[in-house]
């Protein structure tokens, strides 16, 4: 008999049917300058109302935040933390999100289980604004393990020139607003694992008195917060000067990345609500201060620079959006990097 691709563990037909599965969800995200439906080998954009437009695009991934998902058995999610990794950095150069693409590989294709991964990731582009216009399902027997999967996306922005935020205006005497973040984001899952189910023990169903309501598996998975429409609608009403979207590296590495030569941003450490998750992990690892302001957003997940005569507008504006805004610090003279204020 001869064999088969499904033989060699590539079904076609459970692709078709994964392909059946997420059709409303893509569909929900579409805006309408999409000109093709899903299933082309590529998709199509209409660019409309840019005079001067410039593309700005970003990739990234979830990382091992997976691995969590993959111990509590809920996919729902992740799709979120995937848009928001991508979005949330082009969003900091002024763009607006247009279209997303992502790529999702798994040794298994399960219809069924997998499509709420496709959910996820249209619930984050609508959160965004952005259609989800094209993706890769890839089904990869003995590439890994059972019930294990890898996702990456990309989007694609636009920003009329004129209107680029790039940070080389931003001036000492101009006010940081921190946003909160959703808890760890998608970034430190490496040493969180390590730390708290590895080193102290605890395993993603166990309720924490440190943490208050919920599991610490529910604290874990919380997806990544997706500042694109408050950051649109400030832009709007506020001289925007520089954003830094607090990822990989944390405050410490990825605030410089918006500032000007000559000047050196100043966070006063007090001034905003660090959530309970990241005490826990510094009480159990013992990691310092300043490693964890480097690995970690320590509750801020976007930063925003503004003249000092907006702050409090801002701030008012930001809360009425739905945020937790917080004025965490100031621009001062200094070479490029962050000088933190205890208190």
């Amino acid at each position: 008999m001869a064999i088969t691709y499904k033989d060699s563990g590539v079904d076609i037909d459970a692709g078709d049917l994964f392909v059946q599965k997420i059709r409303p969800f893509v569909k929900s995200t579409f805006r309408p300058e999409v000109l093709t439906d899903i299933g082309g080998f590529g998709g199509l954009f209409a660019l409309k109302k840019y005079r001067n437009p410039v593309l700005v695009s970003g990739t990234d991934g979830v990382g091992t935040k997976l691995k969590i998902a993959f111990l509590m058995n809920k996919h729902d999610t992740v799709g979120i933390d995937l848009v928001a990794m991508c979005v949330n950095d082009i969003v900091v150069q002024g763009a607006e999100p247009l279209f997303f693409l992502d790529y999702f590989a798994t040794g298994r294709l399960k219809p069924e289980d997998h499509a709420n991964i496709v959910k996820g990731i249209a619930d984050g582009c609508k959160q965004a604004g952005c259609a989800l216009i094209g993706g890769e399902t890839a089904e990869m027997p003995s590439f890994y393990a059972e019930d294990e999967y890898d996702l990456a996306g990309f989007a694609v922005g636009v920003v009329e020139k004129k209107d680029i935020v790039d940070g080389s205006r931003i001036r000492p005497g101009d006010q940081l607003i921190g946003l909160a973040s959703s808890g760890l984001h998608s970034n430190g899952y490496s040493l969180v694992r390590k730390v708290l189910l590895e080193k102290a023990g605890y395993g993603v169903e166990d309720m924490l008195t440190e943490l208050g309501a919920g599991t610490l598996g529910s604290v874990l998975l919380a997806p990544t917060r997706i500042y694109v429409k408050t950051v649109l609608a400030l832009m709007k009403d506020f001289d925007i000067r520089g954003m830094a979207h607090i990822t990989g590296g944390g405050i410490t590495e990825n605030t410089p990345r918006m500032l000007p030569k000559g000047t050196q941003a100043l966070i006063r450490k007090k001034t905003w609500d660090i959530p309970p998750v990241f005490r826990l992990l510094q009480k159990k690892s013992g990691v310092d201060d300043a490693e964890m302001y480097r690995a970690f957003n320590m509750g801020i997940g976007m930063v925003i620079a503004v003249p000092k005569k907006q702050a409090d507008a801002v701030m008012k504006k930001a809360a009425k959006l739905g945020e937790k805004p917080y004025r965490i610090g100031e621009i001062i003279k200094g070479r490029p990097g962050v000088k933190y204020e205890e208190k």
